[in-house]
């Protein structure tokens, strides 16, 4: 794929070209690694990178031209594009370089703090089984029909995110099915798709650090609703997808220019869960809506995984689905990765592993362990470095409101010191404890995963959050191997 350097500067009819702009152009990328010959090395200036200082690198690698922000020399035989914004400039030309993927197929975009890596997976079973060829971008994998790659984002930059979605466009893929972050939306990486569903799980706190008010959280994530009604879409049939029970809903309609498909227990839902029971096994509930009553048995469980199962039913029906291809999915569908999954090994206590990474989330999955625990639930978690400081006192507070045993642990450190973070967490637990409940600090997280499976008793259950499907730590200086189920079966087999 290749484009003139002319045919880009027609789309940036304001910047300030130096040198020739004749020369074809093979690829795009900010990253001067990934610079091969007749590459347009855009240079972004970050937060702890700046890509002007990269020129002379890129150009030597084989880039002929490069989008600038500031004044900085050219090499010899190197055409410099001034701009006033080169991350605006690269969310302009890369998806026409790419000639606009996202309009080539049928996308749906899943927002919202918890819920969308299980949402995407169950609409993406339901669509698969409807006969349809499904892509998916999330945060554990990309998939390409049945073909896996490796993920760095939750949404990929907007350059990977387009040869992405070229790829899939290339082999065919019907429909798109997308985790969409806040940072994504914010940060302009999902420029150039046209999304036809927009679905909203639900917005609790998170990612403070960067958006630093949840209004602004918020914000961010009524971007991809306010994008469904864009004039300039190519595609017909837009709807959103709203679950009406969480509070943000209201604001997240307001911003809704197409129809709306609403989910939840409320009586105005458009597709209601009644009769819910969670067990252990899985969770039983009748769907009500336009369609008249489905009955569904599930093999996952949990209260959020009714409402992830809403959202889904509510992407299918709007694209036409039957619900007799709806309810064949959803009752084969099984566990996602590192979602309230079962570590089995043997043992007469249950094991279960999950993201949860949240307040909202580890209050989730704590009320559903309470739903089917016959005696004590053991919690295992952690919070990561370098992002929300205020989640980590609640989250210690959650924890030892519903866990009998609390074992605080690191999770993905990064540059912070790993006691400066589990102080904060124990500043909340100590809120949360009552009488003969009891708690630890182990900073190693496997010694502290040993520890929970050494006290577990049976009929125990023993919940370890916070990393889910990773596969490796963040520390200061280095990333480790590490996968919270497999330290959990390496111990489990260790202790027989």
């Amino acid at each position: 794929m290749s484009k003139s350097l002319h045919e880009l500067l027609a789309l940036l009819p304001e910047a300030q070209v130096l040198g020739e702009a004749g020369q074809k152009i093979e690829g795009i990328t900010a990253d001067s690694r990934k610079v091969g010959p007749g590459t347009l090395f855009v240079c972004l200036t970050g937060a702890r990178v700046d890509g002007h200082n990269f020129i002379v690198e890129a150009h030597k690698l084989g880039a002929t031209a490069a989008v600038v922000e500031k004044d900085v020399p050219a090499p010899e035989g190197m055409t410099l594009i001034k701009v006033t914004d080169s991350r605006e400039a690269m969310q302009v030309i890369v998806p026409f370089f790419y000639d606009y993927p996202g309009r080539k197929m049928r996308m749906i975009g899943v927002t919202g703090t918890n819920g969308k890596t299980t949402t995407t997976h169950l609409i993406r079973s339901i669509f698969m089984e409807a006969g349809y060829k499904v892509g998916l971008i999330g945060t554990i994998h990309i998939l390409i029909g049945d073909r896996m790659l490796p993920v760095q984002n939750t949404t990929p930059d907007v350059v990977d995110l387009q040869s992405t979605l070229a790829e899939m466009a290339a082999e065919g893929i019907d429909y798109v099915i997308m985790e969409v972050s806040s940072h994504a939306l914010e940060l302009g990486r999902t420029a150039g798709c046209e999304f036809d569903v927009g679905v909203f799980t639900n917005l609790t706190q998170d990612h403070l650090d960067f958006h630093i008010t949840f209004d602004k959280y918020r914000d961010a994530k009524a971007k991809l609703f306010s994008q469904l009604g864009d004039a300039h879409a190519v595609k017909a049939g837009k709807h959103a997808v709203i679950n009406l029970d969480d509070a943000s809903a209201v604001q997240l309609l307001q911003h809704c220019t197409c129809p709306v498909i609403t989910y939840g227990t409320a009586e105005q839902s458009t597709i209601r869960a009644q009769e819910v029971s969670v067990k252990a096994e899985g969770v039983q509930f009748t769907v009500t809506g336009p369609f008249g009553h489905m009955p569904l048995q599930l093999k996952i469980t949990g209260m959020f995984n009714v409402y992830n199962t809403l959202a889904a039913i509510g992407t299918a029906r709007a694209e036409g689905i039957s619900t007799a291809i709806i309810n064949k999915a959803l009752e084969e569908f099984r566990t996602v990765s590192g979602r309230f999954e079962l570590v089995d090994e043997g043992q007469p206590y249950a094991v279960i592993v999950d993201y949860a990474h949240t307040p909202d989330g580890l209050e989730n999955i704590l009320k559903t362990a309470h739903q089917f625990a016959e005696k004590r639930i053991i919690v295992v978690f952690g919070c990561g470095g370098d992002r929300d400081k205020t989640k980590r006192p609640i989250m210690g507070r959650l924890a030892a409101q519903y866990g009998d045993v609390v074992i605080a642990t690191s999770d993905n450190p990064r540059t912070e010191d790993p006691v400066a973070i589990l102080a904060d967490v124990e500043a909340g637990i100590k809120q949360g404890l009552k009488n003969g409940k009891g708690y630890e600090v182990i900073i190693d997280r496997k010694q502290a995963i040993a520890k929970a499976l050494q006290v577990a008793q049976p009929r125990d259950i023993v919940i370890i959050a916070g990393k889910g499907h990773e596969t490796y730590q963040i520390l200061k200086d280095k990333t480790i191997d590490f996968d919270d189920r497999e330290v959990a079966r390496s111990v489990i087999r260790e202790m027989r």
